[in-house]
């Protein structure tokens, strides 16, 4: 079965540091040409440690309020 490995690395402490990132639009266009039950990993440090994606993974940020 093929996999999906999404290559990643530490870019900043803050969100403000990163210089881009897709959006959710940008995502599902990309994932679009995947069949829907290919699985979905994340690589870190060069392929030397793994971790998968939950929708628990996943949670809203508003900012901070005044």
């Amino acid at each position: 079965m093929k996999k999906l490995i999404c290559s990643t690395f530490r870019e900043g402490y803050g969100i403000d540091q990163i210089r881009r990132t897709m959006t959710a639009g940008e995502l599902i266009n990309f994932l679009a040409q995947y069949d829907e039950d290919t699985p979905v990993y994340l690589s870190f440090d060069n392929g030397y440690t793994y971790g998968g994606i939950t929708e628990g993974s996943f949670e809203e940020d508003y900012g901070e309020e005044d």
